[in-house]
């Protein structure tokens, strides 16, 4: 199966968190978490469409200044989502500068800001750059499931969790369903590969009718060519199979209500990002600092069932030579791969 979604964990398993993900043919990423995003080309960071924070701890969200440098004078609209308070959080970020010279730009930056409280149910409000960023169109607003994004493509989830008293947001990011394209019954069909397999697919994945026309164009002795054919007739080239998992938690306490959600959230995830933060020596320290140990990481893995496991947001309190140590607490517990 050729995935469309490619993470990139941006800092290593011991800078802020942060998660890159490029969504292949949706010609956009999203991103997971705020923390440092220097290391990430403006080229990428224009490609994001949304942005998804656990919360607003200065190693998760002090990238939002950067971003909103790069970001400044261009129209883009861009959406994130954060836990109870964040909205509040956003805005004291914007109010912290001037915009006397805004109404200047040709061009508009919207951000759209979502806080949920993790029982379907959130609060959003809109900051536009020509409005020098005030706070506009709050409403509220339901989320079925805890559904954030829902697209034939893809969809997000969260989980609200509890990091020592303040709430944080885990994030799961589902394929709908992949759809892998049989070249042979392609070739049966007299039908040649090209940009119109992405129409028939995403119109496979909103469930279209049967009888829908589908429209196969391509050039041939530099001619164009061009063919409409029913949805039903075309799906007999395709096979589609379950799509990737991707979950994301960190800074979580050690809980009965976050190993329960955790685990309900990666259940059969093909890959788990999770903050492996202490040694089991050190349980003791991560139970007053309410993050996860490697080992209690890779209980989590095991318990949700997931594929692999890439361990993040190891403390800076370990050495280089520790960090092999860290990967082997969460696989002895896990009982499979680590990356």
């Amino acid at each position: 199966m050729r995935p469309i979604f490619h993470p990139d964990l941006v800092n290593g398993s011991v800078g802020d968190p942060v998660l890159f993900v490029d969504c292949m043919f949706e010609q956009r990423a999203l991103l997971f978490d705020l923390g440092d995003i220097r290391a990430l080309a403006p080229r990428k960071l224009l490609r994001v469409s949304h942005i998804f924070v656990s919360h607003a701890h200065m190693d998760h969200f002090i990238g939002f200044d950067w971003l909103l440098r790069i970001l400044l004078g261009r129209e883009k609209d861009l959406q994130l989502f954060g836990p109870p308070g964040f909205l509040v959080q956003v805005e004291h970020k914007l109010r912290a500068y001037t915009w006397n010279l805004v109404h200047n730009y040709t061009s508009n930056l919207t951000l759209h800001v979502t806080e949920l409280n993790g029982n379907e149910a959130g609060l959003r409000a809109s900051f536009h750059c020509r409005n020098a960023f005030r706070r506009e169109n709050e409403t509220s607003l339901l989320c079925p499931g805890n559904v954030l994004l829902n697209e034939p493509a893809m969809q997000v989830r969260c989980a609200l969790l509890d990091h020592g008293g303040i709430p944080c947001l885990a994030y799961a990011l589902e394929e709908q369903a992949h759809i892998n394209v049989w070249k042979n019954r392609l070739q049966e069909l007299g039908l040649p590969l090209g940009p119109w397999l992405r129409d028939l697919k995403q119109a496979v994945l909103r469930n279209d009718p049967e009888q829908r026309q589908i429209r196969v164009a391509w050039r041939e002795d530099g001619m164009e060519q061009e063919r409409m054919l029913p949805l039903a007739e075309l799906k007999s080239a395709l096979r589609i199979v379950p799509g990737q998992k991707i979950v994301y938690v960190t800074d979580v306490a050690w809980l009965e209500d976050n190993i329960r959600d955790i685990t309900e959230l990666a259940r059969n995830a093909n890959m788990l990002f999770i903050e492996a933060v202490f040694m089991e020596r050190d349980a003791e320290h991560g139970r007053r600092k309410f993050h996860l140990t490697a080992r209690q990481a890779g209980e989590l893995a095991h318990a949700a069932g997931v594929g692999c496991v890439i361990p993040l947001h190891f403390s800076s309190r370990y050495r280089d030579n520790d960090r092999p140590l860290l990967r082997a607490e969460v696989a002895a517990a896990f009982g499979g791969t680590v990356l």
